[in-house]
């Protein structure tokens, strides 16, 4: 047997000896992240292993289950493992896969041990932490890395990188952390054609603060600095009326809540309106849309926010063309 497994793993297929059936309620994700194939009419969740292992699996890397009807889930098959030499294997974030040009790309935040600058009074020590781009041939990996450093820029800590393809050109939407410059944003960058680079400067699509009702870390009582304003998990979406939708995540008065942006022009630089009612107000974010293979539109985010307890919810919802609403 360990002959065979070692032939499988050198020829490059992923292999799984502890497979097993879940329902999704039993599955503890963070930042879920489905991807609907249709070549093989299969659901491809993507979560960081240390959701499953806890803190001995922080920074190991990334698994996936995978479905025919999104209620029953086999797995975790194991897509990328960090080496021991990864600068990022500190902790490892939001992975989410998005095919282009034929292959699979695999989005992921990483954090290091390496340090960096601050701006604001938070004195806590803050890593280096970015997003960094993999390829495979197949959704269910093995993924390899194509660069060796993240695509955002090195010097930021960022996370939660995305890809939008842009009249055939490639682009990285991300957010630059609050913990690094307190008012957190969400901004976007070209990439090179085959991902593995980032062309120019980011340019800001908004703020944290945009939203009226948002609230700092300290006001939630979390003991983090007083200015401390969260972007994160940013997704966008065109509607049928071709504008924008990016939906995004923040803190508000009921705790951990999911919104959503409009740019009208259809295009990233904007400009971008916020609409400020949430779609999800209390204790659930970070999410993503997808359509069933039935043609039903979807949105999945964690909830609740707190640890070991958080669980990828499902929501059938509706394109308004100049938004998206909860289907009641």
């Amino acid at each position: 047997m360990r002959y065979i497994l070692v032939f499988l793993l050198h020829v490059g297929f992923t292999v799984n000896l502890f497979a097993q059936t879940l329902k999704l309620s039993e599955i503890r994700v963070r930042d879920p992240f489905i991807l609907a194939y249709a070549p093989t009419q299969t659901y491809y969740l993507y979560a960081q292993m240390g959701n499953r292992l806890g803190p001995s699996g922080n920074g190991k890397g990334v698994e996936v289950y995978t479905s025919q009807d999104l209620e029953n889930w086999t797995g975790p098959t194991v897509v990328f493992e960090a080496p021991d030499d990864f600068w990022g294997r500190q902790m490892t974030w939001a992975p989410e896969v998005h095919e282009y040009k034929g292959r699979f790309y695999l989005f992921v935040t990483f954090t290091g041990f390496d340090t960096l600058k601050t701006k604001g009074k938070s004195t806590a020590t803050q890593w280096k932490r970015g997003t960094q781009i993999l390829r495979a041939d197949r959704p269910e990996g093995p993924f390899e890395l194509i660069s060796e450093d993240s695509q955002t820029p090195p010097h930021w800590m960022s996370l939660d990188g995305s890809l939008w393809v842009e009249d055939g050109i490639p682009y990285m939407v991300f957010c630059h952390e609050w913990a690094q410059v307190e008012n957190g944003t969400i901004d976007y960058v070209r990439l090179s054609n085959d991902l593995s680079k980032a062309m120019g400067k980011p340019k800001t699509i908004l703020k944290a603060t945009d939203v009226s009702w948002v609230a700092s870390l300290n006001e939630r009582g979390t003991g983090f600095p007083h200015h401390g304003y969260v972007t994160d998990g940013n997704f966008i979406y065109k509607t049928k009326e071709g504008k924008l939708v990016m939906i995004w995540s923040t803190f508000g008065p009921e705790g951990y809540a999911l919104i959503q942006a409009v740019s009208d022009t259809g295009k990233l630089k904007g400009p971008w309106k916020q609409i400020q009612e949430p779609l999800f107000a209390k204790d659930g974010g970070h999410g993503m849309i997808f359509k069933t293979f039935q043609g039903q539109l979807m949105l999945t985010f964690h909830q609740p926010n707190r640890g070991k307890l958080e669980r990828a919810r499902l929501y059938k919802i509706r394109d308004k063309g100049d938004r998206i609403t909860l289907v009641k």
